[in-house]
């Protein structure tokens, strides 16, 4: 049997998760094109937050696996 609560849980968090990385790595690419001093600075942080969001979701994915691979 589907658990469909499970399933919708799972679906909206990806959907979520993707569009804030989206969100973050095309925030950083617009900061990234301006004479402004501190527009740098903002886009380099847009791409750590980014990558940031990305290791998480990867670390959801395979945390506990590579826990026990390294706990051996």
């Amino acid at each position: 049997m589907i658990d469909w609560m499970a399933f919708l849980t799972v679906f909206v968090s990806a959907l979520v998760s993707a569009c804030i990385a989206v969100a973050l790595f095309s925030l950083g690419l617009r900061l990234g094109d301006g004479e402004a001093t501190w527009r740098r600075p903002v886009s380099v942080s847009m791409f750590v937050l980014c990558g940031a969001v990305v290791l998480f979701g990867i670390y959801l994915i395979v945390g506990d696996h590579l826990l026990t691979l390294f706990t051996r």
